[in-house]
């Protein structure tokens, strides 16, 4: 069952139970610093929770003390630069034609721009984050093993409980090192706390193993929809098998397709279905929906910090906007979208396709100067309302969940799937699935394409309409072979009618400092 908001609001605060780590560093290896003695705190059954609730946490939280103050991560000034999902969504976001950033702090441009190095503090931020949450994962592995829980006095009942947390975080892990693969490619693969420096993996050793591990735990998870809210459940692993399996041959050269069909289509089977209003997916009650399958949890009250989807409503607001029209008090003036992004739309005021949420009141549509936010049409797709108009809980931070797989990515998967090559599907049910989202996008059957439409290049299309701000269109990209030395958009290489870039940037740098602290890491190529 779906949770009410009260439900909601008791899942957000477990997150928030105890402040059991304090970690500085995040070299794979360390284990986190305990704030008490872990042969004390793990005697309590609620530890083994609370420390789940951390781990979940570090794929939103920045630190203890939120919304700042005893950060994870202190490899940079602002801590809202280390939330996760704000780094994620960088990468994935700025990088491409979808977004751009009116600010100047160190090396922000330079995603935009295709210039960034291995000592760029967004991408440092990024890479840690991800060895963060491992090493957390991890501990948590190494605190919960069975003879540790026997050892520790834990009953049976709450044995197999802690034994079900264990899955999660291995789901958890997983997904971390399924970004990692994605935008890194190359990294150290370490599933336990050991002193030795880690060895650096190759793309198809980390390939292999997220394959493995979603397998192993897959029918162990709770059914779809049955584990609580903001908690992985088995249509989670679902949605990143069916990731892993869709970019597996521009990544590591595998053709993985019909491995692709066969996850989106348990997805597709699973009970979900599709919000019948777009814009309610991106705001504060988003919890409630049947479309969204997994999420990291936002509360204003409960879960405060300068990333996420707070940023993501707050950055998105300036101009003549007014704030309150997006449920928070001031804008951040920062992003906008290009026309490149713009030219896929039919309009953009959505009035024939409703996924059209754009501010054009005293903007351009053209950007001559990436700093003036005036420039480039406003994007507002993430609001701390509802429909009704109702505000969050706060009106700083906001309640909006983020969605980060949700079943509509599912329709599109299944359908790219099918067109290149994969086997056991039906195309005939890929041209519904696609056109159920179209018959929401225009309300009704204006905007159904016809068979001989649904081609690779519409797909790649279409997924901009569907997902944009969603941190896919990096990963789109890359593999359709349109990143990098293909793909031309406004400032792209820091020329306005943009430029081809190096291949190499189709994945970042690992960090210069991890190179020097660990003769075992060999830099991407490029870098």
């Amino acid at each position: 069952m779906r949770a009410s908001k009260i439900d909601k609001m008791k899942k957000i605060t477990f997150l928030l139970l105890f402040a059991l780590l304090s970690v500085q560093c995040t070299n794979l290896d360390y284990a986190p610093e305990d704030a008490f003695t872990e042969i004390e705190i793990f005697k309590n059954p609620e530890a083994y929770r609370s420390y789940l609730a951390k781990l979940y946490g570090a794929y939103s939280l920045t630190g203890q003390d939120g919304p700042s103050g005893d950060g994870d991560i202190s490899i940079v000034n602002d801590e809202g630069f280390t939330s996760y999902i704000r780094a994620y969504w960088k990468a994935q976001e700025l990088t491409t034609d979808e977004a751009v950033i009116a600010w100047t702090d160190a090396g922000i441009r330079d995603l935009h721009e295709h210039s960034w190095s291995s000592e760029n503090q967004f991408v440092r931020v990024l890479y840690y984050r991800i060895a963060l949450i491992v090493s957390i994962a991890n501990d948590f592995m190494k605190q919960s093993a069975p003879e540790k829980l026997i050892e520790n006095g834990i009953s049976a009942a709450d044995q197999e409980i802690i034994n079900e947390y264990r899955l999660e975080a291995r789901f958890l892990r997983a997904l971390a090192y399924w970004h990692a693969l994605d935008l890194f490619r190359n990294v150290a693969l370490v599933t336990s706390i050991t002193a030795e420096s880690p060895v650096q993996a190759t793309p198809e050793e980390l390939y292999n193993f997220i394959k493995d591990e979603l397998a192993d735990i897959e029918n162990q998870l709770p059914a779809p929809r049955q584990n609580q809210y903001g908690r992985v459940d088995q249509a989670g692993v679902w949605m990143l098998q069916a990731k892993l399996y869709l970019n597996a041959e521009s990544m590591v050269g595998i053709n993985a397709y019909t491995e692709c069909i066969e996850a989106t289509k348990k997805i597709i089977n699973a009970g979900y279905t599709l919000d019948d209003n777009y814009q309610s997916l991106f705001m504060k009650d988003n919890h409630e929906s049947n479309e969204i399958i997994f999420a990291l949890n936002s509360d204003g009250r409960n879960t405060q910090n300068w990333g996420s989807t707070t940023f993501l409503v707050h950055a998105a607001i300036g101009g003549s906007m007014v704030d309150m029209d997006y449920g928070v008090l001031n804008g951040w003036a920062g992003l906008r979208t290009t026309s490149a992004m713009l030219s896929k739309f039919p309009d953009l005021n959505g009035q024939i396709d409703s996924r059209a949420i754009f501010y054009t009141d005293g903007q351009s549509v053209e950007i001559n100067d990436i700093g003036v936010f005036e420039e480039g049409i406003a994007c507002p797709k993430y609001k701390n309302l509802n429909l009704a108009g109702e505000v969050g809980s706060d009106n700083t931070h906001v309640d909006t969940d983020y969605p980060l797989f949700r079943l509509a990515d599912a329709h599109l998967m299944y359908a790219e799937a099918i067109l290149r090559g994969g086997a056991g599907g039906d195309l005939t049910e890929a041209l519904d699935l696609v056109n159920g989202l179209r018959d929401r996008a225009y309300n009704g059957s204006s905007g159904n394409i016809d068979a001989s439409d649904l081609t690779l290049d519409f797909i790649l299309d279409e997924r901009v309409r569907e997902l944009y701000w969603e941190g896919t269109r990096r990963v789109d990209l890359v593999r359709f072979g349109q990143y990098t030395d293909q793909g031309i958009w406004p400032w792209k290489g820091n020329v306005k009618e943009g430029r081809t870039t190096e291949s190499f940037r189709n994945i970042f740098p690992i960090p210069a400092s991890d190179i020097l602290a660990n003769p075992n890491l060999k830099q991407n190529e490029g870098y």
